[in-house]
C-alpha cells in the first residue's frame, strides 16, 4: 500500500489487494458474499476503499485464513456481532468469542459455502477495469489443465471438486495441509479459473 497516503485516504483495489495479500478477484467475490463491503464506485468498475472497508476486509481474512471460519460463520459473526467487532477481530488485543460462540460460527455452512460462484464469473470486462488487462497481459496461452472452450460452470464444480481430493487424498496420506497452504490452492485455483474466463472473452 502506498505509505506515501494518508491513513484516511481511499484505496484501490490493486492497493487493497497487494495490503492483504489477497488476489483482487478474491476481494470483489467477497463483495457478493458480504454485504457490509460496499466500496465506492466509479466508471470503468473502479473501486475506491474507504479506510473502514479495508479493515473490514482484513478481519474477514483473518478470520477465514487465520482461524479457519466458513463464509457462512464470518456471516453469522456479521449479523450478531456487527462490523465494527469483525473490523477490531484481528487486532492484538480484540476481544475473542466465547468458546460457544466460536464453535457454532465456524462450522455452520452449507456445503457449497465456500464456493467460487459463477454469477462473479460472468462480470463484464468493463466493471473489472484495468484488473482484467494485468491477467491477460502475457497469457498468451491458457494455462496448463485449463481447457478453451469448455463450460466455465463445469470449470468451476471441477475446481472445488479438485479442492476437496486434494485435500482428500493429503488426510488419507496420513499428513495434514496447513491453512497457508490450503489458501494458497485456493488462490491459484481461483486465478486459473479467472484467466480461463478472460481468455475465453477474448476470443
Amino acid at each position: 500500500m502506498n505509505s506515501d497516503k494518508s491513513p484516511d485516504a481511499f484505496r484501490t483495489i490493486s492497493e487493497v489487494a497487494s495490503s492483504l495479500d489477497l488476489p483482487q478477484h478474491v476481494l470483489r467475490f467477497w463483495e457478493t458474499r458480504f454485504s457490509h463491503i460496499r466500496p465506492l464506485k466509479r466508471g470503468g468498475g473502479r473501486r475506491y476503499y474507504r479506510p473502514e472497508d479495508v479493515e473490514l476486509l482484513r478481519g474477514i481474512r483473518h478470520l477465514l485464513y487465520n482461524e479457519g471460519y466458513t463464509i457462512k460463520g464470518v456471516q453469522r459473526i456479521l449479523k450478531e456481532q456487527g462490523p465494527r467487532f469483525v473490523m477490531q477481530i484481528w487486532r492484538e488485543d480484540a476481544v475473542t468469542l466465547s468458546a460457544e460462540e466460536f464453535s457454532r460460527s465456524r462450522h455452520e455452512a452449507d456445503d457449497d459455502d465456500d464456493t467460487y460462484e459463477v454469477s462473479e464469473s460472468r462480470h463484464s470486462q468493463a466493471e473489472q477495469g484495468d484488473d482484467a488487462a494485468n491477467l491477460v497481459k502475457g497469457a498468451g496461452e491458457a494455462p496448463r489443465g485449463v481447457i478453451v472452450g469448455d463450460d466455465p460452470a463445469r470449470q468451476v464444480r471441477s475446481g472445488t471438486k479438485l479442492m476437496g481430493r486434494i485435500l482428500g487424498d493429503k488426510a488419507a496420506g496420513g499428513g495434514k495441509l496447513t491453512k497457508d497452504e490450503v489458501r494458497k490452492l485456493q488462490a491459484t485455483l481461483f486465478e486459473l479459473l479467472e484467466c480461463k474466463r478472460i481468455l475465453d472473452q477474448a476470443r
